[in-house]
């Protein structure tokens, strides 16, 4: 069976967006609780290369936390979760490549 262009292209593309978004450190995946999450997002932060980004950005996610401290509904947990893992890797993946 051949392959044609367009159907190699399509497959080295979804790859490419697979492998874009793998996490950022691992235990990504292992996050389920908010504590977790903050936790996880801390250790992202000592990978930032300045200390003034690795400040800004521990404020941001200290702000964070608080904000959606009384959320209680699990399915927007989880959403919050995926949303900020997804975040921090665009985040380190930015200044990362800058380096």
């Amino acid at each position: 069976m051949q392959v044609s262009c367009c159907e190699s292209s399509v497959s080295e593309t979804l790859f490419h967006v697979w492998e874009e978004e793998m996490p950022p450190l691992v235990g990504a995946e292992l996050v389920q609780t908010p504590v977790q999450l903050y936790r996880y997002l801390l250790r992202c932060c000592r990978q930032l290369p300045s200390t003034t980004m690795q400040q800004h950005y521990r404020h941001a996610i200290r702000q964070g936390y608080n904000s959606h401290s009384d959320e209680d509904d699990p399915e927007r947990i989880q959403m919050i979760i995926q949303r900020a893992i997804t975040d921090a890797d665009w985040i380190l993946d930015k200044y990362t490549k800058k380096r």
